[in-house]
C-alpha cells in the first residue's frame, strides 16, 4: 500500500479561514475515493497533519487529480507552507512513527 503524511501550516490568519475551506472538503473526498484504506488528521506544532493510506500510489495519484484536491492546490502557495512524505509500506504507521518520518523527510514546498 501508499502511505501519505502530509503537515501544512497556514500562512496567516486570512489564509488560515480559505485553508479550512478547501481543506475539508478535499479530507472528505480522501475519505470517499476509490483505494483509500485509511484517512485521518492530527494538529501538532502548528501543523494540520493528514495520514492517509491507499492499496496503491496510482489510486492515491488518481484522487490527487480530483476537483476537490485539485482546487485547494491551486490556492496552496498563497495560504499555507508545509511538506508531504510518501512510501511504499505493508503496515499503516502510528501518529508517532507517521511524524516521526515526516519530520525526517520534511522539505518546504
Amino acid at each position: 500500500m501508499y502511505i501519505s503524511i502530509t503537515g501544512l501550516k497556514a500562512k496567516n490568519f486570512f489564509s488560515k479561514i480559505t485553508f479550512w475551506l478547501l481543506a475539508i472538503p478535499s479530507f472528505r473526498a480522501a475519505q470517499r475515493a476509490d483505494g483509500n484504506i485509511y484517512c485521518e488528521t492530527k494538529s501538532f506544532n502548528g501543523y494540520q497533519h493528514t495520514l492517509t493510506a491507499w492499496k496503491d500510489r496510482k489510486l492515491m495519484v488518481k484522487y490527487l487529480n480530483g476537483t476537490e484536491h485539485s482546487k485547494a492546490m491551486k490556492n496552496f502557495r498563497a495560504i499555507a507552507t508545509g511538506s508531504t512524505y510518501g512510501y511504499e509500506s505493508d503496515h499503516i504507521p502510528n501518529w508517532d512513527e507517521a511524524l516521526d518520518l515526516w519530520n525526517k523527510n520534511f522539505k518546504y514546498y
